[in-house]
Formats: structure tokens, sequence, C-alpha cells
């Protein structure tokens, strides 16, 4: 099969080549558009979207000088995002209800490209871009998905970066806070008179103690951004960018006697994570009179080392195959470790062809693509025999317990048609994936393979009911791949696991009554025929996964804008999700240890909180002043199956009670290019309970925190 991406972008031209002509209703895309690949485009573009779609622009954030990016992700309605270590390192993105752990069931891209460094064989994020140095954030959930794969169950975030400026242009924000925070951003570009050749540099460095004691994190991540302009109907687009993450972070979280005896304790001071990542895009656009052409090539390589003493709060020194290490007074005197080494790499090509025509005389607007892509992942497990080990030890348990390889190659086609059709436009479209797995474990020279398919189908419409109000809906077929070790076991043999499948509907409307005022209201519906989840709800994302049957997800999402005018300017922005039902259906058991003959039909879904919303009011001042207060509510909700009330003692099951998070930011600009702000999140220093699906983890402590932001033209 690796003779298929130049076969499909031969086709691609010949299309191109032969379907010339005038676009019917729309403007020939500038030199600077033709290689931006975007879901969503603009909050503009927006509206006419035949699914729930919104845009955090640089003017949001800004104003509430976002700390990380589960703040700024909770400003949109049906997204919850959990945190964890305190700085959004390794964010756990959830979408209407599905389990957030490591974001493993969303789709991350960055400008319309994978940005995981496994999305069909492991698509768990421990990692995650610096979001200063992007534009704005796209989010679009339901029929609009099936554009981009293989995750087109609950939603996809896309980060866009900023293109190269046509002046040169630089700016840095600097920012210092309590809890050794220090975090500096700067970038630079200009375009070069009379060649069409535009550049950006931008780079940043982040540092903190984080939610908990004896923490230490420290990433630097730094992006070029070449800009290439052949003629006006021409472009080429190369991105690179280096991450580098060194820090002292533990995986496990509390017992509940250590959370109710010091929450933000930690004895896990030896842990070590590290990240190194490197990744490479060269997008090239054409566009004809009718026709446009965008072809990507990608590359990313990524080594993550984590040394831990504990993946959860129950895996505690007690293991008497380990003499040395029989209970917590030996933790860091004695007791071994375990290295999980990660290295990964993936590469892909993608062309996307969208043109314009006529059909029985009604205006269609054309989309079409291919993805040729392949992963390949080295997987190891080395054990140590002190606390600070760095490499395999040769006690009872250490040495390497694990290493084997795992290989994914993926191809993907959509087609998806835009017809007017008077004040109604609707969208048809199909997916297909096809995939191939293969482990092999290099331990016992054991090797399997399998290999699954699966049609996409989705469509949608909008309806145009008057210049201001619109109506929006659509079903899709929501699909997400196994991970290779839940469709290959460890010596080769086949598990069985099938792949996550859902039909989404969702229903919404539109209205913009006035310039300064925006609605948004979307209901939506999620039946799962087959929801992947733990075997062990207690086990975190490392437990092993199996079928778990039906699942229903039905809720309410509100999201808004209303702006003032006159001297104080006031404004306020809302994201609010209802969801009433999100539940397992059919015959169910549980999962959690012990309980398996318990059913579980018609309990609510782990980490599904019926309620969830952000509330942002804010003033912009004469004379350069503005202020915002901020409150992020999070609803009570369950983390296992048996929807346990009482925390267990291993701080690993339990209810997680309501919490609401206030922000507020205080601003001056003394002059347009010149700003000066103070920050406080979580202003009230509430301790509260984020996740307890590894222990028990606190959430972020108050940070305060000065900077300045200036722009240089």
């Amino acid at each position: 099969m690796a003779h298929r991406p130049t076969v499909w972008i031969s086709i691609v031209s010949l299309l191109t080549i032969s379907a010339g002509g005038r676009a019917v209703g729309a403007e020939a895309p500038s030199a600077d558009d033709l290689a931006e690949v975007v879901v969503v485009g603009s909050r503009i573009r927006a509206r006419s979207l035949a699914g729930s779609a919104q845009v955090i622009d640089a003017e949001t954030l800004r104003e509430s000088r976002t700390l990380t990016v589960n703040e700024a992700l909770r400003k949109v309605p049906g997204v919850y995002a959990r945190d964890e270590e305190g700085l959004g390192l390794r964010p756990n993105i959830g979408i209407r209800g599905l389990n957030p752990t490591r974001s493993s069931k969303v789709l991350l891209l960055e400008d319309g490209l994978p940005l995981g460094f496994a999305p069909y064989g492991d698509n768990a994020s421990y990692y995650h871009p610096s979001f200063e140095r992007f534009e704005r954030i796209e989010v679009l959930k339901n029929s609009g998905q099936i554009a981009f794969g293989p995750q087109t169950i609950g939603g996809l975030i896309n980060y866009i970066t900023p293109q190269t400026p046509q002046d040169l242009e630089a700016g840095i924000t600097a920012r210092s806070g309590n809890h050794g925070l220090r975090d500096l951003l700067v970038d630079v570009g200009d375009r070069f008179d009379g060649t069409g050749t535009g550049w950006r540099i931008g780079a940043s460095h982040k540092e903190g103690h984080g939610a908990r004691d004896n923490i230490d994190l420290s990433v630097t991540d730094a992006a070029l951004r070449l800009d290439q302009a052949v003629g006006d109907r021409q472009s080429l687009s190369l991105r690179g960018s280096v991450y580098r993450e060194r820090s002292t972070v533990p995986y496990s979280g509390l017992t509940l006697a250590e959370f109710r005896s010091a929450p933000r304790s930690n004895e896990f001071r030896n842990d070590f994570f590290g990240i190194d990542r490197r990744a490479i895009a060269l997008t090239h656009g054409v566009s004809a009179e009718r026709v446009r052409l965008q072809t990507s090539v990608y590359h990313t390589q990524l080594q993550r080392d984590w040394w831990r003493q504990s993946s959860n709060s129950r895996q505690r020194p007690n293991d008497a195959s380990d003499p040395a290490c029989q209970d917590m007074s030996h933790l860091l005197t004695t007791c071994g470790n375990e290295g999980r080494l990660r290295a990964y790499r993936t590469f892909g090509v993608e062309p996307r062809l969208s043109f314009d025509m006529e059909w029985a005389g009604l205006p269609v607007a054309a989309r079409l693509g291919y993805r040729h892509h392949r992963e390949y992942q080295h997987r190891v497990q080395a054990n140590g025999d002190t606390p600070t080990a760095r490499t395999p030890g040769v006690g009872p348990n250490a040495g390497i317990r694990e290493d084997n390889e795992r290989r994914v190659r993926a191809d993907a086609a959509f087609v998806e048609a835009s017809i007017r059709m008077g004040r109604v436009t609707l969208t048809p479209g199909l997916r297909h994936e096809s995939i191939a797995y293969q482990r092999s474990n290099r331990l016992d020279g054991s090797r399997g393979e399998s290999d699954l398919s699966q049609w996409i189908p989705g469509v949608g419409a909008t309806v145009e009911v008057t210049p201001t109000l619109s109506l929006f809906g659509g079903l899709h077929r929501g699909f997400a791949p196994p991970r290779v070790e839940d469709i290959i076991g460890s010596h080769g043999g086949s598990v069985e696991l099938d792949a996550e499948l859902s039909w989404n509907t969702e229903l919404g409307l539109r209205w913009q009554p006035a310039q300064t005022i925006e609605l948004e209201i979307a209901a939506f519906d999620m039946d799962f025929s087959n929801q992947v989840v733990p075997s062990s709800l207690a086990g975190g994302l490392g437990a092993t996964l199996t079928n778990g049957g039906r699942t229903r997800h039905r809720g309410l999402e509100v999201g808004g804008e209303v702006g003032g005018a006159g001297p104080l300017r006031p404004y306020a922005r809302l994201a609010y999700t209802w969801m009433p039902v999100a539940r397992f259906e059919g015959e169910r058991y549980s999962g959690v240890p012990g309980a398996s003959t318990q059913s579980v039909t018609g309990h609510r879904l782990p980490y599904a909180a019926e309620h969830q919303g952000t509330l942002a009011l804010g003033l912009r001042l004469a004379g350069g002043f503005s202020a915002q207060l901020e409150g992020q509510y999070t609803g009570a909700l369950f983390t296992d199956d048996l929807n346990t009330q009482a925390i267990t003692a291993d701080g690993q099951r339990g209810r997680i009670d309501s919490y609401t998070v206030w922000n507020t930011t205080l601003q001056y600009a003394p002059r347009e290019t010149t700003t000066l702000f103070v920050s406080v999140k979580n202003l009230t220093d509430r301790t509260y309970i984020a996740d307890l699906s590894r222990g028990i983890l606190p959430g972020t402590p108050r940070q305060w925190m000065l900077g300045v932001e200036q722009r240089f033209r």
C-alpha cells in the first residue's frame, strides 16, 4: 500500500486541472490563505456551519490572560477540561460527557493536521504545546468532523498558528507570580518586499511548582513558520517546532488519609518526566478558477521518559518481590522505580481538493481528501533498583520488563458537498478509514497483526430563517479506533476489541439580532452501540480496555456573548452545558474489581457532570483600562460505574463534589503597543478535588501573576 499516496496525489491533480472555471458565489483565495488548513475558519464562518462550532480568538484569551489550555477550553460549551499538574501540560479533555482521561476521545489538530503523537495507535495526550503561540482555537462538533479523523465521536479541537506578518513585527509577553511561576513568550516576523517570502519565529518558556508539593515544571516550546507566495494562485507554508519538558512530577495521586492530612502533599519527589518533540509540516496550496488543492506532508518525532515509583494510589511500596521496599518509609531510600520509556514517530501525506460547481441548477461546494498515515511506537518498561535510578537495575523486580514495537498504517478518504437550495444548505459526507496494526514483543520474539475498516457517513443542514437567525442540525457516525495494545495482545494474540461506534445527532440555532449579541443553542444525542471503557475503572488509562456496550448521552449547550456601548463598554460571555442523560444502557455489569456481578444499567457514566458552565463579565473602560471577572463551574460527578458516593480509602473511587473557580484580570494599556496586567486564578484559593483516576489530585491553588505585553511595529 506504500504506492497509494502517489496515486491519489496524481488523481487529485488531474481533477484540479480538469475542473476549471469560476467558483459559484465564492471569492478566489489569497496566496496567504492557500496553504491554510482550517476547520472552522473564523467566528463569522462558524455561523454558517451545519454543526456546533466555536472559536476562541486571541482577544478572548488576552482579556482573561489565560494561563492554561484547560482554562481556555472551559470557555466552550460542551467541553470539560480537567486539571492535573497545574500548568495544563497534560490536558484531560472530554466533550459531551466522554471520559476526559488523557484526552483520548478527542481529536486534536494543529493547523488541521494531527497533533497527537499516535492518533491511531495510542491517542493519549501526555504532551500539549504552549497554547500561547496559537492565534485561535477552533472547536467543532457533530457531522463536520468526518472531514477529519480518525476520532469522530465527541468533537475536534484545532489550534491555528498565526500567519507571517506583512511588515516587520515583534512582541514580548512576560509574567511572574507565586508558586515559582515564570512565563516568557517572544515572537518576531516579517515579509520581504517583492519576494513573497514571509517568516515568523515564536518561542516560549514556562516554569512553576504546579498544584502539589515537590513539583518543578519546566517547558520550552519554539516554532518557525515560512510562507512563500508563488504568484496570486500558489503558496507554500513550512512549519516546524521543537518542544522540551523537564519536570519532577508524580503520576500517583493521594490516598484519602493523605488528602485529609495535607491536600497538596507529594511524597514521590524523585519522580521525573521528560519529553523531547520535533515536528515539521509542509503545505502546498494552488487554486484555479473553480478549484483549490492543498497537499500537506507532516512528520513528528517524540521521546517521552517517565521514571516513577507509583502509577496510582494503590501501587504503594508493599511488593514482596522487592525486599528493600516494604512501606512508605523506604520510598526515598531503597525502593526501586519504573521507567516508562516511549518513542514515537509519525508520518503522513494528505491532499485536500475543494471545488465549486452547479448540479441541477443548484450551487454546490464539494470537498474531498485522502490521507496516508504511518505510526511507529517503541515502548519499554525499565525497572530501576533505587528511587533515583534512570537505567534498568538487577534486583528481583528490576530490569527490562517490557520491550515492544507497535506499528500502524492507516489510509483514509472522505468526500463532502454543500448543496445550496435557497435558504437551505444540505451537507452530506462520507469517510472511510482502513487501519492495519502490528505488534512485536522483543523479549520473547512473538508478533501479531490485525486490521479493521469503517465507513463513516454523515449529513448536516442549515436553514436561514432570517438574516439574523439560522437553524442547523446533523447526524453522523461516531468512530474511534482501538489502540494497538487493545487489538493485539502482548504475545501476539488477538484481543478482539471492537472499534468505538455511535450515532450522533444534533439540532440547534444561531441568532445574532445585533452586531454585539450572539447566541448559539444546540441539543445533542450520542447513542453508542459500543463505548470502550477500562475493564477496571480504578486502573486509570493504563488499565486494559474492554467493549463496554451501549451508552447514551443527551444534553443541551448554550453559548453566547453580549456587548454594550458607553464609557464602560460592558460585555458578558456564557458557555453552559446541561447533560441530564449520561448513562449505561443494555445489560451492563461493573468493571470495578470484585463487583463484576453488580448491574450498572442506568447508572451515570464516570466523569460526566450534569451541569457545567463558564460566565465572564467584563468592562472595557476609556483610557486603556479593562477588567474581567470569570467563574468556571463544574458540577458534581461520579468516578466509577457503581456511582460510589463516599471516596474510598485509596482515593480512586467516589463522588467529586461541585466547585467553582473564580478568576479575575485587570489591565492597563498606556499606549496601543503596551499592556500591563495583573491576574489571579482561583481567586478564593478554594481547595477542590479535580480527579480520582490515579488517586486524589487536587485542583490548582490560588495563582497570582503580574505581567507586561509589549509589541514592536
